[in-house]
């Protein structure tokens, strides 16, 4: 039987699963409507700063010159059996960038570590010079930050007690727990990738004034399970007409309302939802939708769906009649096909693909997307730098353009084939080589997370941080050049610290997508969490009055109101 709720596999990545190496900087317009009166916050350039210097404290003379090795250690004052074997990482930025008018100002650490360790690290203020050789560890300035746990990969440490602004800043690590050396990579490491880095973001502008929240409607009470007829659209929104597409991908600049071929609106994005649904709702994947829809108050341009190779059921036998009425309301589709089995667990491997032994598979999903008649968005396998057991880089991109080709045989030419990545630094060396090419991919996408303590991180990122890393990187490696690009999934944590950082999130959220105007489209992942929900850690847009007053601001920015379509709004 088919599992009709199952959309795909999200596993635990520990550590900066999704984080990249630069980080940009909050782009807000904070507005007014169910919260007070704010004064607006402006978009600024990414910040990300190398050290200027760096070296290791210590007392062990055998150690040679610090300042000058490939590396960074740190250990507490017992060391590998030496009870005056301490060591300190001592690193120096200087900041020049930051204008005069940046209020809020953050700042973050990363260093990587090529182990993982159960070690309790400790940033601080420091007093030490990180240029030289072998400076003698002194007693530790204000403590700013803790990571308790050495990741394999970039660390974390908020040190904005510390960097307030332009200046010169040095932290030094101090290790604690684990008497055994730990191994960081200091600015003499060959691979710049590695190196420490500081991340700052800041916003342009007075401080924002206390958030008030005014609660939301309740959602829809729930109705009766679905028969297998097409769902009746919502009551709520009333039902539109598909956006036509002109008949050229490009759009005359300065026109609005009008949409290309390939689904780019002329200005602005296209604001949508992946909303799951479960047993209880009766796997009513159009419910999951309009609830949604009811609380904020609009339609979203976007329906967002994962589907497998099983050819049946929802899962497989797409567009279903879900999917079928929301193209019939307005919506548009994107449906990101998985080669997996979801009801059986089955993975298929990309070689089974371009085999041609799911051609049968292939080729209805082919004629089921040419019969919608109408544009809809299709990826292959999203994600699939995380899924080393379907095959090589290589064979993705050949199974890809397998896929591609035989859509192109049934001539689903509507299918408008959208290449989602995570976007991790962790990644860049294979984003190149994971590219199918220009002539089988029309939109770039990625998936940035504001995951926060839900992956065990300290660090708060603002919108324009979540979008900003990947994105440049793009813009820095020709990826894709020149064609729009999709926030395929985006989400954010709440931050228990702070009860108004979510709503501020979403309310920030348009002024970072003007601030990165190449990303057309930004779909919301409404699920709980990495794997699940916990008492700090709820990735949901509607998990509290507070964080869905901010997302319901966001969706009425003009920026994610497309004129298309005649009553969409």
């Amino acid at each position: 039987m088919t599992r009709h709720g199952l959309h795909r596999i999200r596993r635990f990545r520990p550590g900066p699963r999704r984080k990249a190496i630069a980080i940009g900087v909050v782009g807000g317009s904070v507005v007014a409507g169910i919260v007070a009166t704010m004064m607006p916050l402006l978009a600024s350039d990414d910040l990300s700063i190398q050290a200027a210097a760096d070296t290791t404290a210590t007392a062990v003379t055998q150690d040679g010159d610090n300042a000058a090795k490939a590396t960074l250690a740190t250990c507490p004052a017992r060391c590998d059996g030496n009870p005056r074997g301490g060591r300190e990482a001592v690193i120096e930025f200087a900041v020049t960038s930051v204008p005069a008018a940046a209020v809020n100002v953050r700042a973050t650490l990363r260093v990587h570590a090529w182990q993982q360790f159960p070690a309790t690290v400790t940033a601080h203020a420091s007093p030490l010079s990180a240029r030289q050789a072998r400076p003698a560890p002194v007693p530790a300035g204000a403590a700013l930050a803790t990571a308790t746990g050495v990741t394999k990969g970039v660390n974390e440490w908020d040190v904005s007690k510390l960097v307030t602004g332009n200046g010169t800043w040095t932290v030094s690590l101090a290790q604690a727990g684990l008497e055994t050396r730990i191994y960081w990579a200091s600015t003499e490491n060959r691979d710049p990738e590695l190196r420490p880095r500081l991340l700052i973001s800041y916003d342009i502008g007075a401080r924002p004034s206390p958030i008030t929240t005014t609660r939301p409607a309740p959602p829809p009470s729930p109705s009766a399970s679905p028969t297998t007829a097409a769902p009746k659209p919502s009551p709520t929104i009333a039902p539109t007409r598909t956006p036509t597409p002109t008949t050229s991908p490009t759009v005359p600049p300065g026109e609005c309302g009008a949409v290309s071929d390939k689904l780019v609106p002329s200005c602005g994005a296209w604001w949508g939802m992946y909303s799951p649904t479960v047993a209880a709702g009766g796997w009513n994947h159009g419910k999951a939708i309009t609830d949604v829809e009811a609380q904020v108050g609009r339609k979203f341009d976007i329906v967002h769906r994962y589907h497998d190779f099983s050819n049946a059921g929802s899962n497989g036998a797409f567009p279903d009649a879900y999917e079928q009425q929301q193209m019939r309301e307005g919506r548009l589709m994107f449906f990101a096909w998985e080669s997996r089995n979801f009801s059986t667990g089955t993975t298929l491997t990309w070689a089974d693909v371009y085999s041609g032994r799911y051609d049968a598979t292939i080729d209805a999903v082919a004629g089921r997307i040419r019969a919608a008649g109408v544009p809809v968005f299709l990826g292959f396998d999203h994600e699939p730098e995380d899924d080393p057991a379907k095959g090589s880089d290589v064979d993705f991109v050949r199974a890809w353009r397998y896929v591609y080709e035989r859509f192109a045989k049934a001539g689903a030419d509507n299918a408008v084939w959208v290449w989602t990545m995570m976007g991790w630094s962790g990644h860049y060396s294979r984003y190149a080589g994971l590219y199918p090419g220009d002539r089988y991919v029309d939109w770039v996408a990625y998936d940035p997370y504001n995951f926060h303590v839900c992956t065990g991180s300290t660090v708060w990122k603002s919108p324009s941080t979540t979008v900003g890393g990947f994105y440049r990187w793009l813009d820095e490696h020709g990826i894709g050049a020149g064609k729009p690009r999709m926030l395929a999934e985006f989400g954010t944590n709440f931050n228990s610290a702070d009860p108004g950082a979510k709503q501020r999130w979403f309310q920030e959220f348009p002024a970072a997508l003007k601030a990165h105007p190449k990303v057309k489209a930004a779909i919301y992942f409404n699920s709980p969490g990495v794997t699940s929900s916990s008492a700090t850690c709820n990735m949901t847009m509607n998990h509290d009055p507070s964080a869905l007053a901010g997302f319901t601001r966001a969706g009425q920015d003009g920026y994610l109101r497309q004129p298309t379509g005649g009553s969409r709004r």
